[in-house]
């Protein structure tokens, strides 16, 4: 008689892979807290900044260092982030295409300036991959 307990038991090696959502969505939020950071230090460098920690997502980790940001972009990525995390639509449309706004007004505003304002400078300066996920 066979044993169901391996059956019954994932492979170790499946628990440690990502699903494909789950790397779209590191790589989302990735995505946002780069822009929002490039964005803050160089329109709000007078500011005073403080790391950013938030509840729900591990930031230093997602950006591969601690992200330090002044007080408005710090409610501008916590907003992004739970957006972003909470978003119904699989696969996720780009939000200016999206049929339901979640951001609200003025975080939408400000979202488009940063993203507006990180995508030119990045090109420029040669991230091309940003530009791929931009358009697509």
């Amino acid at each position: 008689m066979r044993s169901t307990q391996a059956i019954e038991q994932p492979c170790a090696s499946a628990q440690a892979q990502p699903s494909g959502a789950d790397r779209k969505l590191r790589r989302d939020l990735r995505t946002l807290a780069r822009f929002i950071g490039l964005y803050c230090r160089t329109r709000h460098a007078d500011a005073p900044r403080t790391p950013v920690t938030l509840k729900t997502h591990d930031v230093a980790a997602l950006n591969g260092r601690p992200l330090s940001l002044c007080a408005e972009c710090r409610k501008l990525l916590a907003h992004a982030f739970v957006k972003r995390t909470l978003c119904p639509y699989d696969p996720k449309p780009m939000c200016k295409k999206c049929p339901t706004h979640c951001y609200a007004p003025r975080y939408r505003a400000q979202i488009r300036e940063v993203m507006r304002y990180c995508g030119r400078r990045l090109v420029l300066r040669g991230r091309l991959d940003y530009l791929f996920h931009l358009l697509f």
